[in-house]
C-alpha cells in the first residue's frame, strides 16, 4: 500500500495557533519556545512551507496505548492497516495483546507491523510488582528480553517511575541500580533500556528539597546502559509543577535543556501536546497534536540539528485519553508533517 495522508481541513487552522508555553520557565524557556500573540500571516505560512521538514524521514512512529481502544475492538490488523495510510513508520507497544480480538503471537504481530510499513521500535513494561511472576523488569527480566527480542525491538522500557524504595536520595540511587542492571542485559541482546517520565520526576528529594529527582537518575545510572524516553507533555507539565523548591525558592528548569546537554541519552521522545491551563493541577489540558501550546517546530528542530543527531532520534506521538483515536493518529501525523524549518 502506498504511503500518503489525507489533509485535513483543519490544519490550515491549526497551524496559526501556535502559542507560548504557559508557565514561568525563565529565560531559557522563552528563547526556546515562541509567543505567538496573532495569527501567522499567509507570507509567513509559506516561507515556512519552504523549508526542510522538521521530522526526519522514517522516525515517525505512535504510542499504542493511544489506540488501545481500537486495537481491543478490531485488533492489530485494522490498526496498524490505519497508521501507513497515516504516514507512521513506527510503533511502541504497550502490551502485546492490549485485548486484542483474537489472539496473536509475538511473530505474528512483527510479522504484521512489518506487512505494514511499521517498525516496532520499543515497549512499555512494568518496573517492579509484589507478585513474583508479574511480567516486569524486576521479577521476570529474563522473560520481558526474550519477548523483546522475537519482536526485533531496539529499545525495551519501562513508565514506571524510580520510586519503588521512595523518594529519597538514597532510594533512587538504588533504583538507578537495577536500572542499571536492566540496561547491561539489555545492551548484551543488541538492545536499550529506557525509563519514560512523567511529571513527579521532576519534584525534589524528601530529605534534601535542594535535589531534584531527575538529576540523581541521571548522574547514577549508566550513560551508556540506562537511556530516557522524554515524555514532552509531561516534562513540561513537571516544568509547572516543580519550577519553585518546597521552600517557594525558585528552580526553574528547561526539559529541552536536558536534551540538548547528553542527546545521546534520548533515543526516543513522547509527542504529546496540552493547551496551557494554569487551573490545571499539570499546568496544561492534553489535547492532539497540533492543538496546543507546545512548540513542536522549535522543540524537534533544537534536537535534529545537533551535528550527527537528525536521524539519532524517534519521536513517538501520544494522547492518554483522545477523543477518538483514529482522528488523533491521522491528525498528529499530517500536523507534523507540515512543519519546516524556518529559511
Amino acid at each position: 500500500m502506498s504511503r500518503s495522508f489525507r489533509t485535513d481541513p483543519e490544519l490550515t487552522h491549526r497551524l496559526t495557533r501556535r502559542g507560548m508555553l504557559g508557565v514561568a520557565a525563565g529565560a531559557t524557556a522563552a528563547a526556546l519556545l515562541s509567543a505567538a500573540a496573532a495569527p501567522a500571516t499567509a507570507a509567513e505560512t509559506s516561507a515556512a512551507g519552504r523549508g526542510r521538514p522538521v521530522l526526519p524521514p522514517g522516525r515517525l512512529g505512535i504510542q499504542l496505548y493511544s489506540l488501545r481502544d481500537k486495537v481491543s475492538t478490531l485488533g492489530f490488523a485494522p490498526v496498524f492497516a490505519e497508521l501507513e495510510k497515516y504516514g507512521y513508520d513506527e510503533v511502541e507497544f504497550a502490551g502485546y495483546t492490549q485485548g486484542s480480538a483474537g489472539p496473536i503471537t509475538l511473530a505474528q504481530l512483527k510479522r504484521l507491523a512489518r506487512n505494514h510499513g511499521l517498525t516496532p521500535i520499543g515497549s512499555h513494561v512494568g518496573y517492579y510488582a509484589d507478585d513474583p511472576n508479574a511480567y516486569t523488569f524486576a521479577q521476570n527480566l529474563t522473560k520481558v528480553l526474550d519477548d523483546a527480542q522475537a519482536l526485533g525491538l531496539k529499545h525495551i522500557g519501562t513508565a514506571s517511575g524510580p520510586f519503588r524504595y521512595g523518594s529519597t536520595v538514597d532510594a533512587w540511587k538504588r533504583a538507578a541500580e537495577e536500572f542499571n542492571t536492566y540496561g547491561a542485559a539489555a545492551r548484551a541482546r543488541g538492545m536499550k533500556f529506557y525509563q519514560h517520565n512523567h511529571s513527579d520526576e521532576f519534584s525534589f528529594a524528601t530529605d534534601n528539597p535542594k535535589v531534584r529527582l531527575y538529576d540523581v537518575l541521571l548522574a547514577e545510572t549508566d550513560p551508556d546502559l540506562v537511556f530516557l524516553e522524554m515524555d514532552i507533555f509531561w516534562a513540561y507539565a513537571g516544568q509547572f509543577r516543580f519550577s519553585k523548591r518546597p521552600d517557594g525558592s525558585a528552580a526553574p528548569f528547561e526539559p529541552l535543556n536536558y536534551v540538548l546537554k547528553q542527546p545521546h541519552r534520548y533515543p526516543l521522545f513522547h509527542v504529546k501536546d496540552g493547551v496551557s491551563d494554569p487551573t490545571n493541577q499539570f499546568g496544561y489540558r492534553m489535547v492532539d497534536v497540533g492543538d496546543g501550546d507546545i512548540d513542536y517546530q522549535k522543540f524537534i528542530s533544537a534536537v535534529t540539528r545537533l551535528r550527527g543527531e537528525r536521524l539519532a532520534h524517534h519521536w513517538q506521538t501520544e494522547h492518554d485519553q483522545p477523543t477518538e483515536s483514529y482522528t488523533f493518529a491521522r491528525r498528529s501525523s499530517e500536523y507534523l508533517h507540515s512543519l519546516r524549518e524556518k529559511c
